[in-house]
């Protein structure tokens, strides 16, 4: 049993099959784990703006019956003074059983987990990753499908620079026959080092071309083009609209098929698909409480 949630490396499929479960447990029946977590503190430390990763854990512990502190502007915490990550982390282990924390750094992750006493989840690190959101993610197609092996699932849009990607097909390739359709434009293609990590486990293509190969996926996951990361704003301008899914588009695609997002949208999905039965990222949303609950439980509930 991991201590921290930093990386989707760094757990298998059984714990992940164990999130799951204890999610839809949690789902189905919420009352029963409202006092789980009833002497727990957790604390959200978030260097970047969020909202539903920072509100989903927030709604999680106090559904668990926890208490919650933190801060979501670094500029009234001491890191306006020059405070270290390290010691960031070492006071909020003073305060809380648990830390949630969203850094622009990549390895930032690694240093809050080596300096806490207390286990640490990471709410997105910089480009690198974001575990949690690609747990509630599959825990969404599991929802849908009742498995998570024999699949195929594309994967459009800013491959490069949205930290749920490389999450995303780290967990992918823990489990069978999942084929994975990577669509972008050529300069948000997924990094190469994500792509070496995930060579010879994963059964995935390089596409340019989304329409033609939209009637062969199970799940489309979309993403949006990550303004905030672009150290060239003008390559931002000349990329952004780069795809749209629209009904037309849609309308080719399997009856059964879902259409995912992390959000938040920024013109990728059309407002008109929202009424579409393939439609699931405002119910994706939501299972981020269900999953950042089961979370909690496991790493820093009585029985951890």
């Amino acid at each position: 049993m991991p201590k921290h949630l930093v990386s989707i490396k760094d757990i298998d499929r059984s714990f992940i099959e164990e999130v799951l479960k204890l999610a839809e447990k949690m789902e189905d029946n919420p009352d029963e784990y409202s006092e789980r977590m009833k002497k727990k503190i957790l604390a959200t430390i978030f260097f970047e703006p969020s909202t539903r990763t920072r509100l989903s854990f927030e709604s999680a512990m106090l559904r668990l019956g926890g208490k919650v502190l933190g801060f979501s502007d670094p500029n009234t915490s001491s890191v306006k003074k020059g405070e270290s990550i390290a010691d960031t982390i070492r006071m909020a282990a003073c305060y809380a059983d648990v830390i949630v924390m969203r850094h622009n750094l990549e390895g930032s992750g690694r240093v809050a987990a080596e300096f806490s006493s207390v286990p640490v989840i990471s709410g997105g690190t910089g480009v690198q990753e974001h575990p949690t959101q690609a747990l509630l993610d599959i825990y969404t197609i599991y929802k849908e499908f009742g498995r998570l092996d024999n699949l195929t699932i594309g994967l459009l849009g800013d491959l490069r620079y949205g930290r749920t990607i490389p999450s995303l097909l780290y967990a992918f390739m823990k489990f069978n026959n999942i084929k994975v359709k990577l669509y972008s434009p050529k300069q948000l293609r997924a990094r190469m080092t994500v792509l070496s990590d995930v060579e010879g486990k994963l059964d995935f293509e390089i596409l340019d071309n989304l329409e033609d190969t939209i009637s062969e996926l199970d799940v489309l996951y979309v993403t949006r083009i990550q303004k905030e990361r672009f150290p060239d704003e003008g390559d931002y301008e000349r990329l952004k609209g780069a795809f749209e899914i629209d009904t037309t588009l849609m309308s080719k695609t399997k009856m059964d098929m879902i259409l995912m997002h992390p959000l938040p949208r920024v013109g990728e999905i059309a407002y008109e698909v929202d009424d579409l039965p393939q439609a699931r990222y405002f119910q994706q949303a939501k299972n981020g409480v269900w999953t950042r609950m089961a979370l909690l439980e496991i790493l820093a509930g009585e029985e951890s």
